[in-house]
C-alpha cells in the first residue's frame, strides 16, 4: 500500500517548489493561523465561556504574565540583529508598547493590574517562581528561536498577531459576561492590543511578503509561524493538564487550593 503525503513525517513531505506570489504566501500564512492559532484550544473555550473557577483563571493570568514579561526581551534580541535604522525605529515601538515610557505604563504594567485584580500577590507573579515548568520552557524556546534563526524567520514568528483581535474580542466579552470577579478596568491590557496588534502584524506581514524571495525562505516563514503557534498551544496544554484535567500540578507551581480564600 502506498503511503499518502499525510502519512509521511513533515520533514520528508514533498513540497511544491514553485515560488509563491506574495498573495499566495499571505493566504498560506493565514491558513496556518486558521488551523493552528491557540483560539482553537479547549482551554480558551473554558476560559471565555465562564467554565473556569477563580483559581483556574488566576493560574492562566499568572502563567501568561511570563510570556508578556518576555516579549520585550524577545524584541530586544531581534532589534539587536537589525542593521537597517528605519526597521529598528519601527520595531523598537513594540518594546515601548510593553515596557511603557515610564513606570506603571505599558502592557506589562496593565497585565499586572489584571493579576492584582484577580487577587494574586504581585511579588509572586513577578518572581516567576510559581510558573508551570512548561510555561518557562515554551517562552524561553521562543526567545531562543528569535535569537538563533534568520531575521526573516524571527519577524515571521510574530505573525500570530494577525489573529489576535479575534481572540481578544472573545476574551473580553466572555470574561466580562461570565466572571463577577473580572472588571473592564482589569482587562485594560486588551484595549490597547486591539489597535497595536493589527498595526504590528500588518507591518510584519508586509516585510515577510517583500523579503521572502525564494521558495526556501517562504517555507521557512511558514514554519516559523507554525512554531510560534505551537509555543502558544503548548502553554495552554500545560495549563489544562495542571488545572483542568487531570489536575497534575507540578511541585512548586501555583496551586489555587493553597491560596487564602
Amino acid at each position: 500500500m502506498n503511503a499518502s503525503a499525510a502519512d509521511l513525517p513533515r520533514a520528508i513531505v514533498p513540497h511544491d517548489r514553485e515560488l509563491l506570489s506574495p498573495e499566495q504566501l499571505e493566504a498560506r500564512l493565514r491558513a496556518i493561523g486558521a488551523e493552528r492559532y491557540h483560539d482553537k484550544h479547549p482551554f480558551h473555550g473554558l476560559l471565555h465561556g465562564g467554565q473556569l473557577d477563580r483559581g483556574q483563571v488566576q493560574a492562566w493570568a499568572l502563567n501568561r504574565f511570563e510570556y508578556q514579561r518576555c516579549i520585550p526581551l524577545k524584541d530586544a534580541a531581534l532589534l539587536a540583529r537589525i542593521e537597517d535604522p528605519q526597521l529598528r525605529r519601527v520595531w523598537r515601538q513594540r518594546i515601548v508598547d510593553h515596557d511603557g515610557e515610564r513606570e506603571g505604563d505599558g502592557g506589562i504594567a496593565r497585565w499586572l493590574h489584571l493579576t492584582d485584580a484577580l487577587g494574586l500577590d504581585r511579588e509572586l507573579v513577578e518572581s516567576g517562581r510559581a510558573l508551570l515548568p512548561a510555561t518557562r520552557f515554551a517562552v524561553q524556546a521562543y526567545i531562543h528561536f528569535v535569537r538563533e534563526r534568520s531575521l526573516l524567520e524571527a519577524i515571521a514568528s510574530s505573525l500570530t498577531e494577525l489573529f489576535a483581535p479575534t481572540i481578544i474580542g472573545q476574551r473580553v466579552a466572555g470574561m466580562l459576561a461570565n466572571y463577577d470577579f473580572v472588571s473592564p478596568k482589569a482587562l485594560a491590557y486588551f484595549d490597547s492590543r486591539l489597535h497595536q496588534a493589527p498595526q504590528d502584524a500588518n507591518f510584519a506581514l508586509d516585510y515577510v511578503k517583500r523579503h521572502a524571495r525564494t521558495r526556501e525562505q517562504q517555507d521557512a516563514v511558514c514554519d516559523a509561524l507554525r512554531f510560534k503557534c505551537e509555543v502558544l498551544w503548548s502553554m495552554l496544554d500545560a495549563l489544562h493538564l495542571a488545572y483542568v484535567e487531570p489536575r497534575l500540578i507540578p511541585p512548586g507551581a501555583f496551586d489555587p487550593r493553597r491560596m487564602p480564600s
